[in-house]
C-alpha cells in the first residue's frame, strides 16, 4: 500500500468511516484523535475496522492492520475479496439479512455471528457494531463494521 491513489483512497475511506460512524451512533470511533492522525490511528486500532463498497456484490475496500491479520489477508487480497467471502456459505444467508437490517437502520450494535478468514479459519464476531456509510452528498456509500470481541471455533 504505497502508490499515492491507494494512500488517498485510504485517507478518503478512513474519513468516510469516521464522519458515518459518527453520523449514526452520535460519538467518535477514535475519541481524542486529532483528524491529521486519523489514518495511523485507525489502521493501528487495537480493534477491527472493516468496510466494504455500495457494489450489488459489495467488495472489501477496507481493512485496519487486525481486520488482516484476523482474516489472513495481505492488503491487496483484501481489497479484491467480495464481502460475501468472509462467511462461509451456510452463514451468508444470515449476514446478508444482517446488512439488509443496517441498509434499512443504519446501524446495529451488539450483532455477532461466525465468519471464516483466507485460510478456513473460523471464528465467531461477538457485539460488533456494523453502520451504513454515506458519502458527502449522504448517498450509500457501503458498510463498516468494527468489534474488538472475537472467538475461534
Amino acid at each position: 500500500m504505497t502508490a499515492p491513489s491507494e494512500i488517498d483512497m485510504v485517507a478518503r475511506q478512513t474519513c468516510l468511516i469516521l464522519r458515518s460512524y459518527r453520523h449514526w451512533l452520535g460519538r467518535d470511533l477514535l475519541p481524542g484523535v486529532p483528524d491529521a492522525d486519523a489514518v495511523d490511528a485507525l489502521r493501528e486500532a487495537p480493534f477491527v475496522v472493516v468496510s466494504h463498497d455500495a457494489a450489488v456484490d459489495p467488495v472489501l475496500n477496507y481493512g485496519n492492520h487486525a481486520a488482516l491479520s484476523l482474516w489472513e489477508m495481505d492488503w491487496d487480497h483484501l481489497i479484491r475479496t467480495p464481502s460475501r467471502l468472509t462467511a462461509e456459505p451456510v452463514a451468508r444467508g444470515e449476514r446478508a439479512r444482517l446488512l439488509a437490517e443496517v441498509t434499512l437502520n443504519g446501524c446495529i450494535a451488539s450483532y455477532s455471528g461466525v465468519r471464516i478468514s483466507r485460510s478456513g479459519r473460523r471464528f465467531r464476531i461477538v457485539e460488533a457494531t456494523v453502520w451504513n456509510l454515506l458519502d458527502d452528498s449522504g448517498r450509500p456509500a457501503g458498510q463498516a463494521a468494527m468489534f474488538d470481541r472475537w472467538e475461534f471455533l
